[in-house]
């Protein structure tokens, strides 16, 4: 159980760790998509959503700190969803489809990380995960 345990989170992270490098690597395409959303200041959010994909992505992946990784992330998917992914602002159906999609993808990942923060935050060793929780 101990590595399915570790099979998860290696599964789970490999969108958040690919995203954070993307914005980072890729940032002028990611800061124009965001501009196009109407996200707010995507010179500068970008790049700090980028660091924040990828820490706490990594954070969890590791186990190290990982309830403090999964509230990172958190905090990363809620504005993203109603900022980037606001379905019911498009007006053409496949596009207004697609963000649906994309908003209901960054709620439920939201919800498994609250379930991932709370894991951690019980207190018990979790399998496989280098530190305990942070808080």
């Amino acid at each position: 159980m101990d590595l399915i345990f570790l099979l998860g989170r290696i599964l789970f992270e490999a969108l958040f760790i690919g995203s954070g490098i993307g914005h980072l690597t890729d940032g002028e395409n990611t800061k124009a998509y965001a501009k196009a959303a109407g996200a707010p200041a995507p010179e500068t959010t970008v790049p700090l959503t980028g660091v924040m994909l990828l820490v706490g992505g990594l954070l969890v992946l590791f186990g190290v700190f990982a309830d403090a990784g999964a509230l990172l992330l958190f905090a990363f998917l809620g504005p993203a969803a109603f900022l980037m992914h606001a379905f019911w602002k498009v007006e053409e159906p496949g596009m207004r489809q697609i963000e649906m999609a994309q908003f209901m993808k960054n709620i439920s990942l939201s919800g498994a990380c609250l379930i991932i923060f709370w894991l951690y935050s019980e207190g018990e060793d979790l399998p496989l995960s280098l530190t305990d929780s942070l808080f």
